[in-house]
């Protein structure tokens, strides 16, 4: 039986695209099937985002609306707990938000039957997954790490203070110097972390999911069926993953920050509210 096994994946073997490819240019501009994809999965998650927020309701209802409502209030109360202040927490939830949903709903779209060997041009699939390509997840971690360190640097009252963050000690003395370097450093790298972790994670199920398809020849379906409902914890599992650290890169900055600020204010002999010494003007008796 092995033996059969082996000779089959010999003869062909199961179709994987693990790179993009082209389907047609625009401009000079080659377009490949994930960045298509990547387009009709856009419109459909805002054109769905727009029916949601149209159905919403005081009132809790129940379906897709339920599921959406438990995901963004998850959400929500993981962004905001993050911070020490719940106020800033509050300022960055709606982008938040919006990267978990839209990862999260590119990985179960790229699961649908018709997505890499439904169509073909040529010789390559006409649609491919979008968090399936390397240049697509690099540009969602780009964008995401972008924004954490704008709200980053405005959050801690400018550039100085923020690259502050990353030394322990004085920036003067050598050891803390070459400390707080390797920690900048160690900061750029989150970009092809949150990239690849992304990238490996869709594709290696992407595979899975064609050599058990392949395997099943006429049976595929139901050979495909059980990694297929794997991959939908998965996607679900590496939405809420990059943004769990997307989030916590950008809470560490901030309230790193503010414990910096604060370290300052009662070096400069002030005194802090929790010491129970406020100002007679907000006094009550």
């Amino acid at each position: 039986m092995v033996t059969a096994v082996l000779q089959r994946f010999a003869s062909d073997g199961p179709s994987v695209h693990v790179s993009p490819a082209g389907v047609f240019d625009i401009g000079g501009f080659t377009i490949t099937n994930s960045i298509l994809y990547g387009w009709i999965s856009a419109l459909i998650i805002i054109a769905l985002m727009i029916y949601i927020a149209h159905r919403v309701t005081v009132k809790p209802q129940g379906g897709i609306i339920q599921f959406f409502e438990a995901g963004i209030e998850f959400i929500s109360n993981l962004v905001e707990n993050a911070f020490e202040d719940k106020k800033v927490g509050r300022k960055y939830v709606p982008y938040f938000v919006t990267i978990f949903f839209f990862i999260l709903l590119n990985n179960w779209l790229g699961l649908l039957p018709f997505v890499g060997e439904g169509f073909h041009r040529g010789e390559n699939p006409l649609l491919r997954p979008f968090t399936g390509d390397l240049n697509a997840t690099f540009a969602i971690g780009l964008f995401t790490m972008v924004l954490v360190y704008t709200a980053s640097v405005r959050e801690s009252g400018g550039l100085r203070k923020y690259l502050r963050h990353f030394f322990v000690g004085s920036p003067f003395n050598p050891l803390y110097f070459v400390i707080g370097l390797l920690e900048m450093f160690t900061d750029l790298t989150r970009v092809m972390s949150l990239s690849l972790r992304l990238f490996l994670n869709v594709t290696i199920g992407e595979i899975v999911i064609a050599v058990f398809a392949y395997l099943g020849s006429v049976a595929a379906p139901l050979t495909a069926l059980p990694f297929t409902l794997i991959e939908l914890f998965i996607g679900a599992l590496q939405a809420y993953i990059f943004t769990v650290l997307a989030t916590m890169y950008l809470a560490i900055a901030v309230n790193h920050s503010q414990d910096h600020s604060h370290s300052d204010a009662l070096t400069e002999g002030e005194v802090p509210e929790t010491m129970g010494v406020s100002s007679p003007q907000g006094a009550r008796g």
